[in-house]
């Protein structure tokens, strides 16, 4: 099988021509925005395979994908958006995973004419008042995760529990969306640098506050960073989380360490269904890893763009293909699956624990956090 990975997360740009089954009426074209370099890299590579495996497991011709590197900066990020537009032309644009970023690209994209359709950053400017009909999120918005989490502390009888996360808009979402479901007082809360790799001074003032709980938010390197800090230590605080601070790719940086935490997410590499199932062995195949929930966001919306595609054959009439993408057409990774009048997924929400599975550190489910969950923000978009 073809592999795209090694040129990619060097940070060169890609353009791949896929499949080879019936071409629809006219060829499409996809600009992916995404993080393949620094401290952010698994997320974005993990995104890109897991949209790419799925665009290939299609067999369909006739779809381009642009790939580039935004290094994790909004001015990168920027000018690769403005180049896929107005010399690219293309017709979508996707894989940023970062809401700074996003925020960054997205509105300008949409004034363009452009849909944007997100496998992971789902800041609340673009869920509420910043909803366009050209917007979707595949993924969730961005407080969910932290949401559950929240009422899963409080349920649990934990009464003092610290807080952190990064200084940007998605970390800013985190904590409200903590608090807006967990509603005593906190031992503490912190906002962190953006990629951020000594806690030394947090796990201090952690252990100056003796909580009962710590809660963080810190995807990526941040979170491998802090986990092996917080387990060098000495403290014995219960940690939890979203999947983002323990996911695939974080649990084999950081070891046993994490065995035993509770996080929530929208996926889970153990859901029992068919599409799950077949999606998780082709990544092993195709990658030789196991997925992460950002290769599922990746698979689910290439799968997504898929449908619409072969639906309307094409974004020339952009009100057809956007009710083919409102429809949600697809088989999705996480089972049922279905838009809000925001566009973005209404679901449930899973509590996972941290095991082993042999050698290998994973989660898996063992219980719902929220049933059919959508956001906060809804009543204030007005599409």
């Amino acid at each position: 099988m073809r592999k795209f990975s090694k040129g990619l997360a060097l940070g060169l740009a890609a353009s791949v021509a896929l499949g080879c089954g019936p071409a629809a009426a006219e060829g499409l074209k996809i600009g992916m925005i995404t993080t393949l370099s620094g401290g952010g890299s698994g997320l974005g590579i993990d995104v890109r395979d897991g949209f790419m495996l799925a665009l290939k497991l299609s067999g369909e011709s006739g779809i381009e994908v642009l790939v580039e590197d935004d290094a994790q900066k909004p001015d990168i990020a920027k000018q690769i958006a403005d180049k896929f537009i107005q010399r690219d032309k293309v017709d979508i644009l996707t894989g940023i995973i970062w809401s700074n970023l996003a925020m960054a690209v997205v509105p300008a994209a949409l004034r363009d004419g452009v849909f944007y359709i997100s496998p992971n950053a789902g800041p609340s400017a673009l869920a509420g008042k910043g909803c366009h009909p050209h917007y979707f999120n595949v993924a969730w918005q961005n407080d969910n995760l932290h949401e559950a989490m929240g009422g899963y502390v409080q349920d649990n009888g934990y009464k003092k529990p610290f807080i952190l996360a990064p200084n940007y808009p998605a970390g800013k979402d985190a904590l409200t969306g903590f608090k807006r479901f967990y509603t005593g007082d906190v031992a503490g809360e912190i906002y962190t640098q953006l990629g951020q790799t000594d806690y030394a001074a947090e796990i201090a003032q952690v252990r100056e506050a003796d909580p009962d709980s710590i809660f963080f938010f810190l995807p990526g390197g941040m979170g491998i960073a802090f986990v092996k800090q917080y387990a060098q230590s000495g403290l014995e605080v219960p940690l939890f989380g979203p999947a983002f601070s323990f996911d695939q790719g974080i649990l084999g940086a950081v070891g046993d360490a994490a065995l035993g935490v509770k996080n929530t997410s929208q996926w889970s590499k153990d859901l029992d269904n068919a599409a799950n199932k077949a999606f998780v062995e082709a990544f092993q195949q195709e990658y030789a890893r196991l997925p992460s929930l950002y290769a599922s966001q990746g698979y689910d919306t290439a799968n997504l763009i898929l449908a619409a595609w072969r639906q309307t054959g094409g974004t020339a009439d952009k009100d057809a293909f956007q009710g083919a993408l409102e429809a949600a057409d697809f088989a999705s990774v996480r089972g049922s699956f279905k838009f809000d009048a925001s566009h973005h997924p209404i679901q449930d929400i899973y509590v996972r624990e941290v095991v082993k599975e042999g050698d290998v550190l994973t989660n898996k489910i063992v219980g719902v956090g929220l049933k059919q969950h959508s956001h906060a923000y809804i009543a204030d978009c007005k599409m």
